[in-house]
């Protein structure tokens, strides 16, 4: 059976659009507009039964919240406003969190009444992001020109999530409520190889250094991110795993980063490393359970450590790389994919034994005797100035996955490949997980666990001579610790 992962998700969402009486909107997600009204269609019977397709979509727990990403937006925040800016940022996060819980203990409220997640959620929900928008309007116009054109970014939407409803434990997809569902998963032998390298050229760097730092033995564990939310506890809205620098948490200074222990092997190495926990959605009851960014927000079951976790820096294609400047942030994949597009959605998953197989939107079901993986490529080409930017992603690019090269005016650096292995049964799909459970992905409860929401956070905290030590072991070919 061949996978083709866009236009298997697109017409699976096409079947739920159809049966449901919704609008299948861009990149194959299902849109509810809340906000039409019999004027707008001249139809008011039309208008009912749209109405009555909501409500029933909605009473079925099978919506959840999409809204515009306003820090993708930010290209250029004054470096005197970024702490007001991201903390601004954190509460819309916040709020959208809150609206998604709301809508989920709403079912027979909105079974009673069709207007009520219009009144009750969405309205309120635009409000308090056209004050929380103006307030950052407001914080970097201060200090140079105000962005212009961000209110429009206030109104969110109810998409269809395509769980089927009543799926899965308790009476809806996944143990907490809000996913996956069994379509979340695949066969992996089912799936044609689909790996595809960029030619090398004869000045490419080949050479591999790999750094040990563990696999989080230590149990460091929290919804923080110091690197989207400074300052701001749980800032993830889920538990992230860590290994590397051992003094990670929202309020986390460089000076206390390079002071820091670490779990690395090579003491040199104090950069941390981190990505949403797995887990497996067997009932257990962790550390978390009742914590925001753990059960309290949808995300529950045993926390499984991997049984490996490899972190290799690889060259260039096309050239030499240089070094990381210190204290360089990069995140890569995107948390909020699902209601976002795919842009930014570039972690996958695989099997050992399959990984010229290679998925972003399903979670592997491995066959016997072979174990999961999860793979992020880090982006590999920085601007040459900046150590982040105002909306962590614009100071580093992806080279071109043809040729290798990177933009202009960016250099090649050391590319962080990092791979986590967990040893995980095939979850049983045909009775939802309920003899073999699901395991799914850590993530803000609105993105409902979906695969392609997978992502990696890194922060370069290697003292200089080791870093230059890497660069030169990656650019004369060897392979190097």
């Amino acid at each position: 059976m061949r996978h083709t992962t866009p236009n298997r998700s697109k017409t699976a969402n096409r079947v739920i659009a159809a049966a449901a009486g919704l609008a299948l909107g861009a990149g194959g997600l299902i849109t509810v507009n809340m906000y039409a009204s019999a004027d707008e269609s001249g139809d008011t019977n039309s208008t009912k039964r749209a109405s009555a397709d909501q409500t029933q979509v909605l009473a079925a727990g099978t919506a959840t919240i999409g809204c515009p990403d306003v820090g993708a937006k930010l290209t250029s925040v004054p470096r005197q406003a970024r702490a007001q800016v991201d903390k601004e940022l954190a509460l819309l996060d916040r709020q959208v969190a809150e609206a998604y819980q709301r809508l989920q203990n709403s079912a027979r409220a909105i079974q009673q009444d069709s207007n009520f997640a219009t009144n009750a959620i969405m309205g309120p929900l635009k409000d308090k992001r056209v004050a929380t928008i103006d307030r950052i309007a407001i914080a970097i116009g201060r200090s140079g020109a105000r962005p212009q054109g961000l209110e429009s970014l206030a109104a969110c939407t109810l998409r269809a999530s395509g769980n089927q409803p009543g799926a899965g434990q308790d009476g809806n997809s996944g143990q907490g409520g809000n996913g996956p569902a069994a379509a979340d998963f695949v066969d992996i032998t089912t799936v044609r190889p689909n790996v595809r390298n960029a030619s090398k050229s004869r000045r490419a760097s080949l050479g591999i250094f790999t750094t040990r730092c563990g696999v989080n033995k230590n149990k460091l564990f929290n919804s923080d991110n110091v690197i989207v939310a400074p300052g701001v506890g749980n800032g993830a809205h889920h538990t992230h795993d860590y290994v590397g620098n051992q003094d990670n948490n929202a309020s986390t200074t460089n000076e206390e980063f390079a002071a820091a222990g670490t779990s690395c092997r090579n003491q040199g190495d104090k950069s941390t490393y981190y990505w949403p926990v797995l887990r497996l959605q067997d009932g257990t009851r962790e550390f978390d359970a009742q914590r925001l960014g753990g059960g309290a927000e949808g995300n529950t079951g045993r926390i499984l450590t991997a049984s490996k976790v490899t972190l290799n820096f690889v060259g260039n294609p096309r050239g030499k790389v240089v070094a990381m400047p210190k204290f360089l942030r990069i995140i890569t994949g995107d948390a909020k994919a699902f209601t976002n597009g795919t842009a930014n959605a570039n972690a996958s998953w695989s099997c050992t034994g399959f990984e010229n197989r290679q998925l972003t939107d399903k979670y592997p079901v491995c066959p016997e005797g072979s174990s999961l993986v999860r793979t992020s490529k880090f982006q590999s080409c920085w601007d040459g100035r900046n150590i982040d930017s105002a909306n962590h992603r614009s100071h580093v690019a992806f080279a071109d996955a043809r040729t290798g090269g990177c933009p202009d005016g960016f250099k090649a650096i050391p590319q962080l490949v990092q791979r986590l292995v967990y040893d995980v049964d095939a979850p049983s799909l045909d009775d939802n997980g309920k003899t073999s459970p699901f395991y799914a992905v850590d993530g803000f409860p609105e993105q409902m666990h979906k695969p392609i929401t997978d992502h990696g956070d890194f922060i370069n905290v290697f003292d200089e001579r080791l870093m230059n030590r890497m660069v030169q072991c990656i650019n004369t070919g060897r392979k190097c610790q």
